[in-house]
């Protein structure tokens, strides 16, 4: 009898101070959002706003007057057809040479000792700390007819005349592999150094070559690196403008290149706001799509 009203006691005693402490805890709560508050309305004046500004212009015509025309242009022309074909086509293939190069890059790294591993990460991303213009014009000169590739080519004896490296699609994935190369190797060096060592030993002990321990223990532990260079590489090879619009010379035409020429030479604000803001939709349905299913099917937790 007294052990159930001390323990009616103890509860009726712990309600005030569980009270306390929720009410702390809103309080801490709201002066947490005062503190980023600054933040948050910085980045939806910077950012939000203008999202804003673009999907409004995107039911304007160039009148002002609502409309959907521009939005049934893109489903109508074959021209936009084209540029979407285009793009989708030069981005995929981007992601899958940078995929295929990356991962025995990576693999390589992720063996070896990581003060050295370090160091060669270095080399990766020495190339971010130059512009792309630069960078872009660089393999201009170096694929262009007169270049050095097409020189070597041809004083080995590997063919007789230049190859049309430059103002086409070859020349587009060179530059844009290039330049995606380095955010592909980040992501799966990243996974493959957390695989633990003793898996594939484990692995080998068992039996297993060293192909087939990597195809089936070290490669599928390394999945979510890959997945999400793949991911990042392809969104941001579909807003390329630079690099097909010097190395493609106005012959592989973009997304990005596409609402350029809306706006510079037929004054057409309201298709380039409808290309700019599909392409914003394609990005986060990407983006969405990867965190839904991704971690799933690669054995982790989605929320």
């Amino acid at each position: 009898m007294n052990q159930g009203v001390l323990a009616t006691r103890s509860i009726v005693g712990r309600r005030p101070l569980e009270a306390a402490l929720r009410q702390d805890a809103r309080r801490e709560g709201l002066a947490m959002f005062g503190l980023i508050a600054p933040a948050l309305a910085l980045i939806g004046l910077v950012a939000l706003v203008p999202v804003c500004m673009l999907v409004v212009l995107s039911f304007l015509d160039e009148a002002g007057s609502p409309t959907l025309q521009n939005y049934l242009r893109l489903l109508d022309g074959q021209a936009y057809a084209r540029v979407f074909a285009t793009t989708f086509r030069v981005s995929l293939a981007t992601t899958a040479i940078c995929a295929v190069l990356a991962v025995p890059v990576a693999y390589l790294f992720s063996r070896l000792r990581e003060r050295i591993a370090n160091l060669l990460m270095i080399a990766v991303l020495v190339p971010l700390w130059t512009s792309v213009l630069v960078r872009t014009y660089a393999w201009m000169v170096i694929l262009q007819r007169n270049g050095l590739v097409n020189q070597a080519g041809m004083a080995l004896g590997w063919w007789s005349e230049p190859l049309a490296l430059t103002l086409n699609e070859i020349g587009v994935l060179v530059g844009t592999v290039q330049i995606m190369l380095p955010y592909m190797i980040l992501p799966i060096y990243g996974a493959m150094r957390k695989v633990d060592p003793a898996v594939v030993r484990a692995a080998a002990s068992l039996g297993a070559t060293p192909l087939r321990a990597f195809a089936t223990v070290f490669l599928p532990l390394s999945l979510p690196g890959i997945m999400a260079g793949c991911l990042v590489t392809f969104v941001l090879c579909l807003g390329f403008y630079v690099v097909p619009e010097i190395l493609g010379g106005g012959k592989v035409v973009m997304m990005a290149i596409q609402a350029a020429k809306d706006v510079q030479m037929f004054f057409n604000w309201g298709a380039a706001a409808a290309l700019g803001v599909v392409l914003l939709v394609m990005t986060v349905a990407l983006m969405a799509l990867a965190h839904r299913f991704v971690p799933r099917r690669l054995g982790g937790e989605s929320e």
